[in-house]
């Protein structure tokens, strides 16, 4: 015996007062026990709830003593189950999503067909277009005798879609239909909007048309969005399902197929895990190539530069901090920045000569900023829930810094993971290319980053080096600088923290060149440059660690210079789902050949 009552109902009505109302019909569709969809908006109200009979009465005479819904008509259909899983009710801009200004269903629709004048139409063989203006997959389950789908996936898209509508219709009568009626509301004006002249819309829909008329003219049935997933001309439920994945339309053969997965994939989507990962890696670089072409920096945007003030600048004055951090602009630079009001902290401009705090985030405003190009060639070698494993080209930041903000790795893949924010396990230098892993959530992040801080992190590195060692394989443990000298620099230190890297000669070259392996056993900063460096056997290209001990310039390359010959090859560390072992590995850059 059916025990659920199903209703659907729209109307539009110009509403105000939304917000109480919504917690209102929240609180008496809880007491109820009711579940469903309640949708408000300034321009009426679409609904589905199911329920018991009383709690369904309740909340219709409720509706329906709101100004401009008293003659709210509803469609009816009883169930043995209920179809929703909960209850929502949503405060939206409009009742079914369009998008076009001046389709105004309140104060216009264009002229209703009932389902039985449709009957008699079609009996008589009246000379009609029936235009479906529901969505691919609805149009697979069922649709009247000779009606024309409108071919779109998301009712947003209709309008561009009529555009490929044949021209001779614009003077032939089209009868629009949906479900319920609801989208007609807004198909049928639009049309009339762009030329068609005589435009009619089903009065209630599939639905009604079903209650009414039963499957005359239609054939196969009617997608319905909740469980049932389909009703048939008696209004039951369907035998019919609907992937969950890719949204196809599954018929009880399709349910038995051992490619069905509930809430996972079915005959038409199903991969293997190698082809579904392949795809997904695929689609990432499409993404990525979406968000680099052009880069996303060399657009220009207003860009208000953080910079936080660490405990050793506690008390500090203005400039001297600025100048102290290492920043691209000189201290006169930041002298003229401040007077043009563009050095601000708490909505406050700040002027030379102010007092600096620890823990105070200072905020460079700097308009229509360009940044320079960088390498966008990213590679994703894995992924999976938890981890985002990718090869990173040089020159490119893995974080805003400097010059850089949009035009940095990490900005570059929160864009293509929208609305995930991932977060980076370790870091890279803008110049050093290779493996660098990503984690998606603050609870893997909190699993994998402390392995990096404890040292538990195998990692190698493949650098080409200016001279041939003299040993097949060395190490070096000189300590190196703790903090940066004055030009940015870090060095090789008595008092410095305790370093330590191991070397393995993979070959020499006759250009005086040799190629090595690098495992660094502690993780300071540039510590491989370093003591490449102090051996004498500088890396090629390297800006700042050049041959003879001399120092460069502390930089990031541009794309016109030549790489610097440091490569990250591999990363070996305890998976956070799995709590295994795993090694993850890039390709050898061509330099290394």
């Amino acid at each position: 015996m059916s025990s659920f009552v199903n209703v659907a109902a729209y109307k539009f009505a110009e509403l105000t007062e939304l917000a109480p109302l919504r917690q209102e019909l929240r609180e008496l569709a809880k007491s109820h026990r009711l579940r469903g969809t309640i949708l408000l908006s300034p321009e009426g109200i679409n609904l589905f709830v199911a329920g018991c009979r009383e709690g369904i009465d309740g909340l219709l005479d409720r509706i329906r003593s709101i100004p401009g819904l008293a003659e709210l008509e509803v469609k009816e259909s009883l169930s043995e189950e209920q179809p929703f899983n909960r209850m929502l009710v949503k405060i939206k801009r409009e009742i079914i999503a369009f998008g076009i200004p001046g389709i105004e269903p309140a104060r216009y629709t264009s002229p209703r067909v009932t389902a039985r004048q449709l009957k008699k139409w079609l009996d008589e063989g009246r000379p009609v277009k029936l235009l479906d203006t529901r969505n691919n997959y609805e149009v697979q389950v069922g649709t009247f005798e000779n009606a024309v789908p409108i071919n779109i996936d998301d009712f947003r898209d209709f309008p561009a879609a009529t555009r490929l509508l044949p021209d001779d219709w614009k003077e032939q009568p089209i009868v629009t239909f949906c479900t319920g009626g609801i989208r007609c509301e807004k198909a049928a004006p639009y049309l009339e909007s762009t030329g068609f002249r005589e435009v009619y819309q089903l009065d209630g829909g599939i639905l009604k048309y079903f209650e009414e008329c039963g499957s005359s003219h239609y054939q196969g049935e009617c997608f319905v969005f909740d469980k049932r997933v389909a009703v048939d001309a008696a209004l039951q439920a369907s035998k019919i399902d609907q992937c969950y994945a890719c949204q196809a339309i599954l018929s009880p053969e399709d349910l038995q197929s051992p490619r069905y997965v509930t809430g996972e994939s079915c005959p038409y989507c199903y991969r293997t895990t190698d082809e579904a990962k392949r795809a997904l890696i695929e689609e990432r670089h499409r993404l990525i190539a979406q968000v680099t072409h052009p880069l996303p920096g060399s657009i220009p945007y207003d860009n208000a530069r953080p910079i936080n003030v660490p405990l050793r600048f506690d008390g500090a004055e203005l400039l001297d901090f600025l100048e102290g951090m290492q920043t691209h602009l000189s201290r006169e630079d930041w002298r003229h920045a401040c007077e043009e009001g563009r050095v601000v902290c708490r909505h406050q401009k700040v002027m030379p000569g102010r007092t600096v705090r620890a823990g105070e985030r200072i905020l460079h405003l700097v308009p229509a900023t360009l940044e320079p190009d960088v390498a966008s060639n990213i590679r994703i070698i894995d992924e999976d829930e938890a981890l985002i494993v990718v090869e990173k080209p040089a020159p490119l930041p893995m974080h805003p810094c400097g010059r850089f903000n949009r035009n940095s790795l990490s900005y570059i893949l929160e864009e293509v993971y929208r609305p995930l924010k991932p977060r980076a396990a370790h870091r890279l230098d803008a110049d050093t290319t290779g493996v660098v892993i990503f984690t998606k959530t603050r609870e893997f992040a909190q699993f994998v980053q402390p392995q990096f801080e404890r040292g538990e992190v195998s990692k190698t590195y493949l650098a080409r080096v200016l001279g041939h060692p003299n040993d097949q394989t060395f190490e070096c443990d000189a300590p190196i600088s703790a903090e940066p000298g004055p030009d940015g620099i870090r060095i090789i230190d008595a008092n410095g923290s305790p370093s330590r890297t191991s070397f393995q000669l993979l070959r020499t070259f006759d250009d005086g060149t040799s190629l090595l392996q690098a495992t660094p056993l502690t993780g300071r900063t540039n510590q491989i440059r370093v003591h490449l460096w102090s051996l004498g056997l500088p890396i090629v290209g390297d800006p700042i660690y050049l041959p003879d001990n001399r120092l460069g310039v502390y930089k990031t390359l541009t794309m016109d210079e030549s790489p610097l010959c440091l490569h990250a090859r591999s990363l070996k560390l305890r998976h956070p789902l799995t709590k295994g072992i795993i090694c993850y590995e890039g390709d050898s850059p061509t330099w290394s050949k």
